[in-house]
């Protein structure tokens, strides 16, 4: 675990007394903290870190904010052009080099205030400077499926202080998939379709790094 710290091997979910203790932990040297949320696709991540965020600022801490790796897709021009249209999500389909800038920049935490690209699912279109991470931001929870992997995706792991993969039974996340393409556009079977092609494999990669992982989160544990 980062900064001498020692996790559990499971932690429990939604933000519970025992993660922001170790949290605490962390940040208790009063230096910007940068925590990782990883784990397969549909496990969740996004809303945790929303969750951990808002629980963490509510306690009475300094501020916090959430950066998502999805804002670093590839646009959909560029993924035809490189006929990776199909496989969208998959680690080659991301600006992994513009990825790193970025965390590199929040690592040295010696700007006003970084801009940070978002994702609009909609669309299925990032969103430049989205949102801003401001010098005074303690703790930075940055999710997302890769950040764990070797190859290009390697600096990440070493820019964060701790990552926590987030874990959730296959059905359930499947399912949560599926529902979610459905939401934003794709007729069932095409969601189903999908889910088998893309994000299957995807989640096969990631769940085979989750070793270098510093704690798990058992999303379906209170």
């Amino acid at each position: 675990m980062g900064r001498g710290t020692t996790a559990p091997a499971v932690l429990p979910a939604p933000p519970a007394p025992s993660v922001f203790a170790l949290l605490e932990r962390l940040t208790a040297t009063g230096e910007r903290v940068m925590l990782g949320l990883t784990g397969p696709p549909g496990v969740g991540k996004t809303t945790y870190a929303a969750s951990l965020v808002e629980s963490w600022q509510q306690g009475g801490h300094r501020r916090a904010a959430t950066v998502g790796l999805d804002g670093f897709h590839l646009g959909n021009e560029t993924l035809a052009a490189r006929g990776l249209a199909d496989v969208k999500g998959a680690p080659e389909t991301f600006d992994v080099d513009g990825f790193v800038a970025l965390l590199r920049r929040l690592r040295a935490a010696d700007e006003g205030a970084v801009p940070v690209p978002g994702f609009d699912r909609s669309r299925e279109q990032t969103v430049p400077a989205a949102t801003s991470v401001p010098a005074t931001v303690e703790l930075v929870v940055v999710e997302g499926n890769y950040l764990l992997l070797d190859g290009p995706w390697r600096p990440v792991r070493g820019l964060l202080d701790a990552v926590w993969f987030l874990d959730l039974r296959d059905d359930v996340r499947q399912t949560r998939l599926v529902d979610r393409h459905v939401a934003h556009g794709r007729t069932r079977a095409e969601a189903v379709a999908w889910v088998r092609r893309s994000d299957e494999p995807n989640a096969r990669l990631v769940a085979a790094s989750r070793t270098r992982a510093d704690a798990t989160v058992d999303v379906l544990c209170g």
